[in-house]
């Protein structure tokens, strides 16, 4: 067992513009970060990821990157971000920031640069191609809907962005520019900070050649065009070797188009790349051929599959990262588990689920209180870029739009950044003002406050499931071994470091059930369960889950 911290943490991620406002502007800063600290500890989390919080004129909600160094003043500044990271480490906790390093904003004086001259010192930062009619010069299309490429009149050629038009992507072939991205993580690292997420950091090596892609299905565009180009591994050992190697610090890679074919190449231990990788299996589950809003049905099988085969390849010298959430995706609980009738108690069969896999786990603001996607009325209610372009492409292709409005209620990252609900006054307590984005309007049964002293709160059960988690490390490292993993409701599996052997068992299903198995329940003890009921055996209520150990 190589043990590591960052192996044994786990993770809070925030939002901050969605976390705690302190100002009034209706934007959460990072004194709102500050102000809930004590909360933050009190979940028992080790690592706070914070999702970008540097100068950026937000097309893409900071994601879009106009000065590296600099925190935006929007947020509190340097000075507001210095004390977090002071006052973090005070209480124990570790700092993970955001590095953006595919791309910058087009407002970047990079690319400002870039963009004046063929022979600006700066152009070769980006990527350029000409066109012989006018026309973009291959037919890949943006993740974020539309062409990858957009015209620059002055010079007359196009330039590259694997998202929006305002996100111009880098080019990782000039060593300037990769000097230039590994002087960012030092000035970071050199301040005190924990570790890095790095976005979308399997798209940084290109196919200089830009080859028109032949697949109709656009995760395999992803994977095979965009994804893992010829130089990708090259340039993450060489930031290793160069940088990472030189700190104590955790890094997860954000991984479109990773997948088991390629996985253990980024994470393996002997390959001084990335200590873990976010994979989007499970993610995309319900994606079709179009992508997330070409919506298709998934089984509790497929789910399954997807932890099973990943684990198998993860044991053989990486390690893996456990969420069912972030900021890119649908609530959890309205996702894969069900917001309605059994709400409280399938956020909690989900919390069990994610902090007894192996694997860091990573925890996404608001659901450990069970937040649940919002429904607003009108498009005009929704922030979204990504959301926002493919309500206009479904427009253009002339789709009926109150149907498309329901997949944008699914669907819709907005579903995850609606602000942090801390209690029943207005606005939730995240705001004295009206917030950037709509309150969802359960707030007032769904809140921090309400669930803080309530020992059968779906807070109280993350606190102590975390809690347990740490206290058996077993749940960590130890074998993982699905039992029964063509049964339509039960997500059953052991974990064993041989010294204990837990048996964790879920019913994912809103019916009950008696799990008939070939697993000799007398050798077991029930030690936990999401629900009040004292059945201790093989039957299951809708949603519940127990944690057995064998005795």
């Amino acid at each position: 067992m190589n043990r590591a911290w960052w192996k044994e943490s786990v993770v809070y991620q925030i939002y901050p513009r969605s976390f705690k406002d302190t100002t009034g502007n209706g934007l959460g800063d990072i004194y709102g970060i500050i102000e809930k600290l004590d909360y933050i500890k009190a979940l028992n989390v080790d690592v706070v990821w914070i999702c970008p919080v540097y100068e950026s004129p937000n097309n893409d909600n900071g994601y879009d990157i106009s000065d590296y160094r600099t925190i935006s003043e929007e947020f509190g500044g340097n000075s507001a971000f210095d004390l977090l990271l002071k006052k973090m480490h005070d209480k124990g906790l570790k700092l993970v920031m955001d590095l953006v390093a595919n791309h910058t904003s087009d407002q970047h004086e990079w690319f400002q640069q870039a963009k004046k001259t063929k022979t600006n010192p700066y152009r070769d930062y980006y990527h350029w191609k000409s066109s012989k009619n006018g026309e973009a010069p291959n037919n890949w299309q943006s993740i974020f809907g539309g062409t990858v490429w957009s015209h620059n009149e002055t010079t007359n050629d196009f330039y590259l962005h694997l998202f929006t038009k305002e996100q111009p992507d880098l080019n990782w072939e000039n060593p300037k520019v990769r000097q230039e991205i590994y002087d960012v993580v030092r000035f970071w690292a050199n301040k005190g900070v924990d570790g890095f997420r790095m976005d979308v950091i399997s798209l940084i090596s290109k196919q200089k050649e830009f080859p028109n892609t032949i697949y109709d299905n656009y995760q395999d565009t992803i994977k095979n065009y965009y994804a893992n180009g010829p130089k990708i591994h090259e340039y993450l050992q060489e930031m290793n070797k160069e940088v990472l190697s030189k700190y104590d610090l955790m890094t997860v890679g954000e991984g479109p188009g990773i997948d088991l074919d390629n996985g253990l190449d980024y994470v393996h231990h002997d390959r001084g790349e990335l200590n873990m990788v976010f994979h989007f299996d499970h993610m995309f589950i319900d994606a079709g051929p179009k992508g997330k809003y070409d919506i298709v049905d998934f089984d509790l099988n497929d789910f399954k599959s997807v932890f099973n085969q990943w684990d198998q390849l993860l044991k053989q010298g990486g390690w893996g990262s456990i969420f069912l959430g972030n900021h890119d995706f649908s609530r959890m609980v309205s996702r894969f588990g069900n917001d309605k009738k059994f709400h409280k108690r399938s956020a909690k069969a989900l919390a069990m689920l994610l902090l007894t896999l192996r694997g860091t786990v990573y925890i996404y603001q608001g659901d450990e209180i069970g937040m649940t996607n919002v429904a607003y009325p009108s498009i005009n209610d929704y922030n979204d870029v990504e959301t926002l372009q493919a309500w206009q492409e479904a427009q253009m292709n002339g789709e009926d739009m109150d149907v498309f409005l329901k997949k944008v209620h699914l669907q819709s990252r907005d579903n995850a950044r609606t602000p942090m609900q801390w209690d029943k006054s207005l606005h939730a307590g995240f705001s004295n003002s009206k917030p950037w984005l709509t309150v969802n309007s359960n707030y007032k049964t769904i809140n921090v406050k309400s669930q803080d002293k309530d020992p059968l709160s779906i807070l109280n059960f993350y606190r102590d499931m975390i809690l347990f988690r740490k206290e058996n490390l077993c749940l960590v490292y130890g074998d993982y071994e699905c039992l029964d993993e063509h049964h339509q409701q039960i997500f059953a599996y052991r974990r064993n470091d041989g010294q204990k052997e837990f048996l964790v068992v879920h019913n994912m299903s809103c019916d009950p059930i008696t799990w008939r198995s070939t697993v000799n329940q007398h050798q077991y003890t029930l030690l936990k369960t999401n629900t009040e009921s004292t059945q201790i055996g093989f039957e299951f209520e809708p949603w519940q889950s127990k944690i057995f150990i064998k005795t």
